[in-house]
């Protein structure tokens, strides 16, 4: 997304409007209509893309300004500075001759956003903006702030072509929902997991009615079995904790393609990512091992699933445990995921 918006797919002057990559593309801001779309600003050159990661320590003078203690002044220079905050340098070049921003906030409800905002907060929104050769209009909603350059407390106003994408995740748990107020200011877009699209990573077709080959016979059943497994997963989990819960398809997606690799070497590939795909269910069923079982096919699934639910007792009262090898390896991955595909 962001080299789209920088590079506007190699925009030239007489090369017409850029648009938005077809697959996969997403549009900013959100459209509905057709498939491909006018990248935003496309007549300005002038293009950069500015990044922030939001945490529990993000503050307004990070995000616009603010004073903060001088480093590595110089003998009598001021004990102290105001910074230039992310969303200010968007907006300056913004507002440059032929400028355009695009500001990325990852992990957007893991601080305090609506406080890091501040005054931004209505000034953000599209019909409150600037025109687009910078003029004031009588929509465009002013807030205070510290100039950077005087010191000066000023009102200001953001740009035309400026476009903010943040992204978050609602089932992170350690982090409290976005206030309400704020959130109606976003066109939300949600990214669901996409079988597709992990299917096209790893060269497949559509599933067939086959069912999965033992014993197994080369790298496509391998990863044949992996997208069947990863979509069984994602069911079990959407009805134990909640769609928001799925985990994406790209914890199995990196930098090498697994087709490409002898047997063994795309086992341990899939071994890589499942051991994530392991690690969020026993986090998202954390004190609930028939949810784990039930998650992994262990509670009533085939015998050549390396898991398997036992009961016990402590105290004479019930327990579970859920038996089963401590780390995927290159013998056990494909029986696993044959058994958590259910197939």
């Amino acid at each position: 997304m962001a080299m789209a918006f920088e590079t506007a797919f190699g925009i030239a002057p007489a090369g017409g409007a850029p648009k938005l990559n077809p697959v996969g593309g997403i549009p900013i801001p959100p459209a509905a209509g057709d498939a491909v779309k006018d990248i935003p600003a496309p007549s300005k050159m002038n293009r950069k893309v500015f990044r922030t990661v939001f945490h529990q320590n993000s503050k307004y003078r990070d995000f616009l300004s603010g004073i903060t203690p001088a480093v590595n002044k110089a003998a009598g220079a001021p004990d102290f500075t105001i910074v230039k905050g992310t969303l200010y340098r968007a907006s300056e070049h913004a507002k440059t001759d032929g400028g355009a921003a695009l500001l990325i906030i990852d992990e957007i409800n893991r601080g305090p956003a609506v406080q890091v905002f501040g005054g931004a907060i209505v000034a953000m929104e599209s019909d409150k903006r600037l025109a687009a050769d910078s003029s004031k209009r009588s929509e465009t909603q002013f807030f205070e702030m510290l100039d950077p350059a005087t010191g000066d407390v000023i009102e200001y106003a953001l740009p035309h072509d400026l476009y903010i994408l943040a992204a978050m995740n609602q089932a992170d748990a350690s982090v409290e929902p976005l206030d309400v107020a704020f959130l109606r200011r976003w066109e939300p877009l949600r990214l669901e997991p996409d079988e597709k699209a992990l299917r096209d990573f790893y060269g497949l077709g559509a599933k067939g009615a086959n069912a999965l080959p033992d014993p197994l016979v080369n790298v496509t059943d391998a990863l044949e079995a992996s997208v069947r497994a990863w979509v069984a997963v994602n069911e079990q989990i959407s009805l134990g904790r909640g769609p928001e819960f799925q985990i994406g398809h790209g914890v199995l997606m990196s930098d090498v393609k697994p087709q490409t690799l002898p047997l063994p070497e795309a086992l341990g590939a899939l071994c890589v990512g499942w051991a994530k795909v392991r690690a969020h269910i026993e986090e998202v069923f954390f004190g609930d091992t028939r949810g784990i079982a039930a998650t992994l096919n262990a509670l009533d699934g085939p015998a050549f699933n390396p898991f398997k639910l036992t009961e016990t007792t402590f105290a004479d009262d019930l327990r579970f445990r859920l038996e089963g090898p401590t780390n995927f390896n290159e013998d056990n991955i494909y029986p696993a995921l044959r058994a958590f595909a259910k197939g």
